[in-house]
């Protein structure tokens, strides 16, 4: 990134898709990635660039996100660490395949099951009030939502998240959990591309999302405690409902 060409108002966009992105990630477990992604992609930026350039991002994001939760006690530490370390895993291997390998095969059939996920979860908020239950998958959902959020661009909280959810997990400290661990997948991502990319990837466009959404993490956290649960988890069905049908519809335009 060549910082004597920055001029604030070419990335002054960038700067609010990154504040708003980064509102509803930290609110709802997900969404930053995904829209951040598809933003520099439909730029003409190439996919294992653009996961790159947003993963150097989430990596300041969700610190400031991890301890805004932490400090509103929305994270469950227990589950932080049955996901962190099986995301880490998954993580670095998403990476270096999406460095290697071109991956978008197998994204759109994710993407029909994150629908259904999302549609599950909207009728679960809609029928009637979420029954409360200890989520019994926990690990493997750690190690393919982080093989998906850098293999696919963003996945972590999409995948994570309404998981979760749909097997009874609370909302607020689901969203807390989930935001908090993925600091650590998106550090161990961003190392990995760059010992395979370089530095190339953090470009203006980067860098106007890193802005954006450092300085909307604190609000994210805020938003999940006050928001009643069951309204938490219709806004979240409807944001993976959402972006999974426009995932499918530019996968098979």
């Amino acid at each position: 990134m060549d910082l004597s060409s920055f001029d604030l108002i070419h990335i002054l966009p960038f700067i609010g898709v990154g504040f708003a992105a980064q509102v509803v990630d930290g609110a709802l477990g997900m969404a930053f990635g995904v829209i951040s992604n598809t933003l520099l992609m439909s730029l003409g930026v190439p996919p294992a660039a653009a996961s790159a350039g947003v993963h150097s991002v989430e990596t300041f994001t969700t610190a400031v996100s991890g301890i805004s939760h932490a400090v509103h006690r929305n994270v469950d530490w227990k589950l932080f660490l049955r996901l962190m370390i099986p995301g880490v895993i998954g993580g670095a291997l998403g990476a270096y395949v999406l460095s290697n390998i071109d991956a978008a095969v197998v994204k759109p059939f994710i993407l029909v099951y994150l629908t259904g996920i999302g549609i599950y979860l909207l009728l679960r908020a809609l029928r009637h009030r979420p029954n409360v239950r200890e989520p019994k998958i926990v690990e493997p959902l750690g190690l393919i939502g982080g093989f998906l959020d850098a293999a696919g661009g963003g996945g972590w909280g999409p995948v994570v998240t309404s998981n979760l959810l749909a097997q009874g997990a609370t909302p607020r400290l689901t969203i807390g959990t989930v935001n908090t661990a993925e600091f650590f997948l998106t550090a161990t991502i961003s190392a990995t591309f760059i010992t395979q990319l370089g530095w190339g990837a953090f470009t203006m466009a980067t860098l106007g999302l890193l802005i954006g959404g450092v300085l909307a993490a604190p609000f994210g956290a805020m938003l999940a405690k006050r928001i009643p649960p069951q309204r938490l988890l219709l806004m979240v069905g409807i944001i993976v409902t959402l972006t999974s049908l426009w995932g499918l519809y530019n996968a098979f335009k």
